[in-house]
């Protein structure tokens, strides 16, 4: 008789990536993948608490099984990533949750097929919460499930501690990974027909300095090297550490795309400090100076928060300033969430609610008047774009350009996978729309 599991994920492309680890130690373990929540016989939640929206929103749908979970008793609900790796989280789980199976955390995600077998043989609960031991675990099997995207970690963890930030408390410090293996994995997935592959972490510039053999400059390099038809990306950049080193890598060698995604959160230098970014607004703007000297074509993307504690009007003008003077390609735009462990939480001057729902409206209306300027000059251009999948509801195939826009298109052929040349009719926010030519 078939099992089939279903997983819930919460957050980044890291929560993505990982949650394709999970699926394919449920595949071991013979399970199925199914769409309904309903017909699962284990269902995973990968949690993310970057900010509290995620971390309720977790809390609203495990809650939400509770019914089934009565008519269905032998099915398994497994909670695990940073929400319960917080401290005293996986307690408070358990006492909220009673009818959840299995928790556990970040550092022992490998652990979770003996988590199963270990439930499957009991009543009781399993709960473990690991502390990061600076070891990385090789030999994962991934269940993708983004072809023709591939996401591959380089890093773990991080070292930088922003005030407002939980991930170095829940992730552990910064742990790179042998060179060599992640160009073997890398040359696996494109002999298996990957076209785009995202290398990963929470900053992908500091590579090195957490173990490994070479700067990510060189890393970036070789990885580009590589023979066959693919592209290359990779996330997150922190500016205190970008390079004019990989400002030309990332110009010499045509498979890296022409998109940087390179957090700025603030504009303003006194919060910048608050926030512990080491880098100042000009700092900032002189990395943009060097990317754009070497890429002139780059699309640079970030992510704004607005609400930071003591954030005045003046700092929020700063930030809205910034945002002119870089001219992001787009950008995402955040309320400051506050996060139980971390040094801002305990910071005076907390925004109230109506003047950060009014700054960060100010700043998506900016942000959104860019990103259509940016969007209008690819209106009448042939674009390359790598299809990813077909949107039944337009009947339109999608993609992405290098520069990160999403393509649609109609085509009779089946082109997930394929690289399409598409002529670009209309721009509608940061999606596109054309003719495959």
């Amino acid at each position: 008789m078939d099992k089939f599991y279903h997983i819930v994920t919460y957050g980044c492309q890291m929560n993505v990536h990982e949650s394709e680890k999970i699926a394919g130690i449920l595949s071991e373990l013979g399970y199925k993948s199914c769409g309904a929540i309903e017909e699962a016989d284990i269902v995973v939640f990968n949690t993310c608490c970057i900010r509290e929206n995620a971390e309720n929103h977790a809390y609203g749908n495990i809650g939400m099984l509770k019914k089934l979970k009565a008519a269905k008793r032998d099915m398994i609900i497994a909670v695990g990533g940073c929400l319960p790796q917080q401290i005293n989280k996986a307690g408070n789980l358990h006492e909220k949750f009673p009818y959840v199976d299995i928790i556990f955390g970040t550092h022992n995600l490998s652990k979770l097929k003996d988590y199963i077998v270990r439930k499957q043989s009991r009543r009781k609960a399993v709960i473990e919460i690991e502390e990061c031991d600076g070891r990385i675990e090789e030999g994962d099997k991934p269940l993708r499930a983004s072809y023709p995207n591939a996401w591959v970690n380089i890093t773990y963890g991080c070292n930088n501690f922003c005030t407002y930030c939980i991930v170095p408390y829940v992730r552990g410090r910064e742990r790179s990974r042998k060179s060599e293996n992640i160009i073997a994995e890398v040359k696996s997935l494109i002999e298996q027909g990957y076209k785009e592959i995202t290398l990963l972490g929470q900053n992908v510039n500091s590579y090195g300095n957490g173990g490994a053999d070479i700067p990510f400059y060189e890393l970036l390099e070789k990885v580009a090297l590589l023979d066959g038809n693919f592209r290359l990306r990779f996330m997150t950049s922190h500016p205190k550490d970008f390079s004019e080193e990989l400002a030309k890598i990332i110009a010499k060698y045509p498979k890296i795309c022409h998109c940087l995604h390179l957090p700025v959160q603030s504009g303003s230098d006194s919060i910048l400090a608050e926030m512990n970014r080491r880098y100042t607004s000009a700092d900032y703007l002189r990395k943009v100076e060097i990317l754009k000297k070497h890429v002139p074509d780059c699309a640079i993307t970030t992510d704004i928060i607005v609400g930071f504690p003591g954030e005045t009007e003046e700092d929020f003008k700063a930030t809205l300033e910034l945002v002119k003077k870089v001219d992001f390609a787009s950008a995402f735009t955040f309320i400051y969430s506050r996060r139980e462990g971390t040094k801002a939480a305990s910071m005076p001057d907390q925004i109230p609610e109506d003047i950060c729902k009014r700054r960060i409206m100010e700043l998506v209306e900016l942000v959104n008047a860019q990103t259509r300027v940016h969007s209008a000059k690819f209106v009448g251009q042939i674009v390359e774009v790598l299809c990813e999948d077909y949107d039944g509801k337009r009947g339109l195939y999608q993609g992405r350009n290098e520069y990160g826009r999403m393509v649609y298109f109609a085509s009779q052929n089946d082109e997930i996978g394929n690289f399409v040349q598409v002529k670009v009719n209309e721009a509608n926010g940061v999606s596109l729309f054309g003719d495959k030519v």
